[in-house]
């Protein structure tokens, strides 16, 4: 493989040693990876060159990890994963519901997470897939226009709305299967997630939201409890 061809990573982590172990063990594996020590450093490199995927470690010295997760998902368009030696639940879900692709606590195993960047990266793959095949994949549903392959989702007076590339997925496993039970486990399936991660959840939750959905009373995705979830409304494809 040439270097052109190697996935680029940011390493974003204060942590000498960690940050060389993961480039290390990333270069290993084919990838290109550059270790980041603080948020403004970031913010430089991307300027000159955009990353396939950053990897983020919350405790950053200049920066809060999660507002910076939050930047990259709504300005940088590439995936995220944070490793952080926070366990909180909620640190976990709040990641996830900022954007993150995936979410790893320290001490990780080197493998591990190279299995969960090759995962990432491979659904960014399928989806570059998509975008090079011929236009026949926008969907039309109650004012909303959802195009898959670009990550894009414009709200019925026109405003676009920002997608994670795991909430790209996951709206796009609905509108292809409108007023039909999924159940978790295809979801799961779908977003090539373990059978006990709970951020499917987190996903439809923030998905809800950001389709203007009543958490108390959502009418796009309804919950059909024991069974799954419905996306219940007619779907166009043009």
């Amino acid at each position: 493989m040439t270097d052109i061809a190697k996935p680029l990573v940011y390493v974003v982590e204060d942590e000498a040693d960690i940050g060389r172990l993961i480039c290390t063990t990333l270069a290993s594996y084919g990838y290109e990876a550059e270790h980041v020590r603080t948020g403004a450093e970031l913010a430089r490199r991307l300027r000159a060159r955009a990353p396939a995927l950053c990897i983020v470690d919350l405790g950053l010295p200049d920066v809060d990890g999660l507002q910076l997760v939050r930047d990259l998902q709504e300005r940088a368009g590439c995936a995220i994963l944070i490793l952080t030696g926070r366990q909180h639940v909620a640190d976990r879900i709040l990641g996830l519901e900022l954007g993150a692709d995936d979410y790893m606590v320290k001490p990780f195993e080197p493998r591990e997470l190279v299995a969960r960047v090759r995962s990432i990266l491979r659904r960014l793959g399928r989806a570059s897939e998509t975008a090079e095949a011929p236009p026949s994949s926008v969907a039309r549903f109650e004012g909303w226009i959802f195009e898959p392959a670009r990550n894009r989702l414009v709200d019925p007076g026109g405003q676009e709305v920002a997608l994670s590339t795991a909430e790209t997925r996951l709206l796009e496993a609905f509108v292809r299967s409108p007023n039909r039970i999924l159940s978790r486990d295809q979801l799961l399936q779908e977003r090539e997630l373990e059978p006990l991660d709970r951020s499917i959840d987190v996903r439809i939750s923030r998905l809800r939201r950001k389709l203007g959905e009543d958490p108390h009373s959502p009418r796009l995705i309804k919950t059909i409890y024991g069974a799954g979830y419905m996306f219940s409304v007619d779907v166009g494809w043009v």
